[in-house]
């Protein structure tokens, strides 16, 4: 529940630390989350016609990006907690953009493909939200929340642009060139905009008379909440492994193959792009709207609703006779989903188990997530190719977003963690 911080002072944890905010979004805009998802789809045309792969070989790259992440999420996670979120942040956006130009030189060498993404996965592991969420969560307390909305509705945002972006590249100077062309974003945008904004609460470079406006309740919260160990006993942790699973799996799925979904039903291409493009105006909306609703409502409750919607997506993407209409409304709750369940992951870890391990927890949480976001693609992919229709493993994922939107309301209430610092494993 928000802590009540009044009118005048609505906003005042905003004061400095919209810097933050900014750095933060830009850096997970333009980094490993959103830019293979939204873009993958884009490249499956061209690199299918030119090297003869099939689709669903086309988006084996993300399941090698998920199994990249679930292994090295819980280490950038540790490696955070070590050295530094900056440190690791800024590496990883340098090496993320690189490790994307290098597919231009693929001769058509399939395994040379998936090595690349491989290597991109390891180089550009920093620039996921571990790293962004925790120092978000170190600045915000009443406006956590709102914060996070802020800094996460670039996912919808720059996944919008790079989808149109690529197209445009693609359709003027061909694929190769537009991965280069999309390398050069994060290097050009997110780094040098990271280097100047993006510093943690303790960084010697913050003036010392900004560190006071923070809201009460999150000064030196850094040390405050579970051991790793803790929270690794507790069953609300496994819980929100499950859930997430579900969940990413039917958004994760659902994004990557709009296009081809599309195509399967009769739609053109130009309509099926547009219709694609809709996920990011939504995914905006879930984002701010999910941030603001966990800032004055039960988290868990607000997850609930939001997570369960796209159950509503997959009967009506089901149909034969889909029109243009129910497809826009359908990309539209899938986009309030995906726009909602990175700020809802980070805000629970925040909320359950407090920022002492934050990083290694977030890890392993995030781990989960790409799980399922990385095989949902795949798997989607490699069901249409053999049966040619999505409508068995849309049912799938319809069942996935209930089954891992309702259990969150087991959760209870949040742990406060000012009295002692930690909480007992079970404790409400």
């Amino acid at each position: 529940m928000p802590s009540g911080t009044s009118s005048g002072s609505k906003f005042q944890e905003f004061s400095y630390a919209w810097r933050i905010v900014v750095a933060s979004a830009l850096g997970i805009g333009l980094g490993l989350s959103p830019i293979p998802i939204y873009t993958l789809g884009v490249f499956a045309a061209p690199l299918s016609e030119e090297f003869g792969w099939r689709i669903d070989q086309v988006f084996a790259a993300l399941p090698i990006l998920t199994l990249c992440a679930l292994l090295l999420s819980p280490a950038v996670g540790l490696l955070t907690d070590r050295v530094g979120v900056r440190r690791v942040a800024l590496g990883s956006i340098f090496g993320f953009g690189i490790g994307l130009m290098l597919h231009a030189l693929n001769p058509g060498s399939y395994p040379l493909y998936l090595a690349t993404w491989m290597m991109i996965a390891i180089l550009g592991v920093g620039t996921l939200p571990i790293t962004w969420t925790r120092v978000i969560n170190n600045w915000f307390s009443d406006h956590r929340g709102l914060a996070l909305g802020c800094s996460l509705v670039a996912t919808g945002l720059f996944g919008v642009f790079a989808k149109f972006y690529v197209a445009y590249l693609i359709e003027a100077v061909g694929w190769r060139m537009a991965f280069v062309g999309l390398g050069v974003l994060p290097l050009l945008v997110a780094l040098p905009v990271a280097i100047f904004l993006f510093r943690d609460t303790d960084d010697p470079q913050v003036p010392e008379d900004k560190k006071p406006q923070l809201s009460v309740n999150s000064v030196a919260q850094n040390d405050l909440g579970m051991t790793s160990k803790q929270v690794f006993q507790d069953w609300r942790f496994y819980l929100m492994c499950l859930c997430f699973v579900a969940i990413s799996f039917g958004v994760g799925g659902i994004i990557p193959n709009l296009e081809s979904l599309f195509g399967s039903k009769g739609f053109g291409r130009s309509d099926a792009v547009t219709l694609a493009s809709l996920i990011g105006v939504s995914v905006v909306v879930g984002r701010l709207g999910g941030g603001y609703l966990i800032d004055r409502l039960w988290a868990p409750a607000v997850a609930a609703v939001m997570l369960i919607l796209p159950a509503l997506s997959c009967y009506f993407l089901m149909q034969n006779d889909l029109t243009y209409a129910a497809a826009a409304v359908a990309v539209l709750l899938v986009g309030l989903t995906a726009g909602a369940e990175q700020d809802l992951m980070a805000f629970l870890v925040a909320r359950y188990f407090g920022m002492k391990s934050y990083g290694v927890v977030y890890g392993v949480l995030y781990g989960s997530f790409a799980l399922g976001a990385g095989s949902g693609p795949w798997l989607m992919g490699r069901v249409y190719e053999a049966s040619g229709t999505y409508d068995q493993v849309l049912g799938y994922a319809g069942i996935a977003f209930v089954v891992g939107a309702l259990p969150l309301l087991l959760l209870g209430k949040y742990r406060d963690f000012t009295a002692s610092g930690t909480a007992p494993v079970g404790a409400a």
